[in-house]
């Protein structure tokens, strides 16, 4: 039984690192190209190398440097000991590893790649979160939300509480509507596996 009070990060860890050890390396995912290994050695590599970080962002040469990490990571490792690293999470020693930093890059990444591999599956369903963790992805909406294409008003509003948030202002304003773990999908690009309604525009 999970426990209730663990923070979002743990328990999506641990859910995500029991659902590719029940998969198996080679089952498709919601990012594209990637299947569930190289899912799993992006995680390894973004827990366990802070050098191979700035490229998944900024791309070039240092993104290139991270692919070649993280192949490195996914066809030296074997399948079980990647999922186990994936379910340890970073060296206590790395400040992501540390409570609170932990809670806040780690609660929405392993949330969004836990449903990353969940929507992959044929007749998947939305699940129902407990509230505090809805709470939790709440926040992590504008943050995500800054990389959608820059035109116009944007809106969001939690379908399960009322709550509205004017994250961009503009003309002809844009609203989408949806419980957070489905706004916060929609908001790192997942268009294609969000239940969202869209508005607006």
């Amino acid at each position: 039984m999970s426990d209730s009070s663990a923070p979002l990060s743990r328990t999506e860890r641990a859910a995500l690192a029991d659902l590719l050890a029940e998969l198996g390396p080679d089952e498709p995912t919601c990012c594209t190209g990637w299947t569930t290994a190289d899912l799993a050695a992006h995680l390894v590599v973004r827990d366990r190398r802070p050098d191979a970080a700035p490229g998944a962002v900024l791309g070039g040469p240092l993104g290139a440097w991270t692919e070649r990490v993280m192949t490195r990571t996914r066809r030296g490792t074997p399948w079980p000991q990647l999922v186990d690293r994936v379910r340890q999470g970073p060296p206590a020693f790395l400040p992501t590893a540390w409570g609170p930093v932990d809670r806040l890059v780690n609660g929405a990444e392993m949330t969004i790649h836990h449903e990353d591999v969940r929507r992959a599956r044929p007749n998947w369903a939305p699940r129902e979160l407990p509230r505090a963790a809805q709470d939790a992805l709440w926040g992590q909406v504008p943050f995500l939300a800054r990389t959608r294409p820059r035109t116009g008003g944007l809106v969001v509003r939690r379908t399960d509480t009322g709550q509205t948030r004017t994250l961009r202002s503009g003309p002809s304003p844009t609203t989408v509507a949806g419980e957070p773990l489905e706004l916060l999908l929609w908001a790192s690009g997942r268009d294609a596996v969000a239940r969202v309604e869209v508005t607006g525009g």
